[in-house]
């Protein structure tokens, strides 16, 4: 039943239903809030997000609902600092908080101090959207991976000097190589400085100029103690640096957003270590086993080598060559000869001298002057056979040498003649049904050589060109 202005004003209103204490909007909402908040000072509240808000105060403003029910909810920019996961639309979360109302519009609401994502860990979700983010951006494109050196010169290790990791990794490497150097750049792995110190270990390397190849490396542990490896600033100066990082965190089953950013992941740490340094026994014994084949090859082309030179040396006669040396064997008669005579000379003038110390002196003179003159006659006559044959020699070998030159190819191009071969093969045209129109010809001169085609052939069988 309804009741109009003028009944609620009339006497048909009982007085004493009248409230004794009437409150303001202002005060019945203050009132409100202050029973709320003492009835809900802390509260659990499991909800969807939706209708999201970020304005730029940096406060959250948000609606929490279920498939019955909905409510407000803030998050203040304080709290809101300390999430490891950038809340989002659709994300069922878990949020401790207190229920208030906002006096000026009268509406209650649920100021949230701690929230975390409802069945996914808030690390866990702070991962997955960085990679997401990561990946669209193409951190984690195979493309730009930059190559392993197959045998480094030395070994950058990143990690903590004072873990397990640092110790079996350089056994892994010595056992592998070694005589393998191994520069350690000191770094937290795990704790509040880690983010800064590995970027800033990171980019201590890439200052090194002799630095090929690093080895990023911690042993095993929760979410929480591989978080360092999940940061965005350790991804990028990774992704970024010039020199190929070997990503080795934690056990195989882990998985950090450095091990998709870096040029190679390595299941842990020692896997990494034989991954970047091979095993020098290995290595050794390839190259013996190559330089064998070399060796073997080297023999083998050069004995085929020299047979195709030998069989050239047999096809191809140069009268040059045979003039030379024809030359060569006048100039070892002539050297032979002189010898001879040069001994045979000194011969006679030992015995000559053996002679003349056993006789007398007077005789000793005429013998010797007889000797002289018959040793004079004997020299001059030698020297003349001497010379005569020498002569003789001479001209022959001058008759040889005009027999070949007249018979060298190269004096008969120089009167003018030349040589005509067909293409590809080179086989000399003697006779003009060897050759067909619009063949090619190579023709040969005293100095030079011309390639030409057939453009017709006479009744008797002469090319004309």
């Amino acid at each position: 039943m309804k009741l109009s202005p003028n009944q609620l004003n009339s006497n048909q209103i009982n007085p004493s239903a009248t409230p004794k204490n009437v409150y303001t909007v202002s005060a019945l909402n203050r009132r409100i809030k202050q029973c709320l908040e003492k009835a809900f000072a802390l509260t659990w509240v499991v909800g969807e997000i939706s209708n999201l808000k970020r304005p730029p105060s940096g406060h959250l403003y948000f609606t929490l609902k279920d498939n019955q029910a909905q409510l407000s909810a803030v998050m203040f920019k304080g709290q809101a600092r300390r999430l490891n996961a950038v809340p989002e639309d659709g994300l069922t979360v878990l949020g401790m908080g207190r229920v208030s109302v906002y006096e000026p519009r009268g509406i209650y609401q649920l100021i949230i101090e701690y929230m975390e994502p409802k069945g996914l860990g808030d690390l866990q979700l702070a991962f997955e959207q960085l990679k997401r983010k990561l990946s669209a951006e193409g951190l984690f494109d195979p493309a730009g991976k930059k190559p392993l050196p197959g045998l480094p010169r030395k070994v950058h290790l990143l990690t903590s000097p004072s873990g397990a990791v640092i110790y079996d990794t350089i056994h892994i490497i010595r056992r592998r190589f070694v005589n393998m150097p191994i520069v350690l750049i000191p770094t937290a792995v795990q704790g509040a400085s880690a983010v800064e110190e590995v970027t800033q270990a990171i980019a201590f390397l890439n200052q090194q100029p002799d630095a090929e190849v690093a080895i990023l490396a911690r042993g095993g542990g929760s979410l929480e103690d591989l978080q360092a490896f999940n940061d965005e600033r350790v991804a990028r100066a990774i992704h970024q640096s010039r020199v190929p990082i070997i990503s080795a965190i934690g056990h195989e089953t882990d998985h950090t957003i450095a091990d998709f950013v870096a040029d190679s992941r390595a299941p842990t740490p020692s896997a990494a270590a034989e991954r970047v340094v091979p095993d020098k026994k290995s290595l050794m014994d390839r190259i013996s086993e190559l330089e064998r084949q070399l060796g073997v090859a080297a023999l083998t082309n050069l004995a085929a080598n020299r047979d195709r030179l030998n069989i050239c040396r047999e096809r191809l006669l140069d009268p040059r060559r045979q003039i030379f040396d024809g030359r060569l064997a006048i100039d070892d008669l002539l050297h032979r000869m002189g010898i001879g005579l040069q001994r045979t000379l000194r011969d006679n003038s030992l015995k000559l001298k053996t002679i003349s110390s056993a006789l007398k002196p007077g005789l000793i003179r005429d013998r010797v002057a007889f000797a002289k003159q018959k040793h004079k006659k004997y020299n001059d006559n030698l020297s003349y056979v001497i010379l005569n044959l020498i002569d003789k020699k001479r001209w022959k070998c001058q008759v040889a040498v005009s027999r070949l030159l007249a018979l060298n190819p190269m004096a008969v191009l120089e009167r003018g003649y030349s040589i005509t071969r067909t293409c590809p093969q080179r086989t000399i045209i003697k006779n003009a049904r060897q050759i067909q129109i619009n063949d090619p010809v190579e023709i040969t001169l005293a100095s030079g050589t011309l390639f030409g085609r057939i453009e017709g052939k006479d009744d008797d069988g002469v090319q004309k060109f």
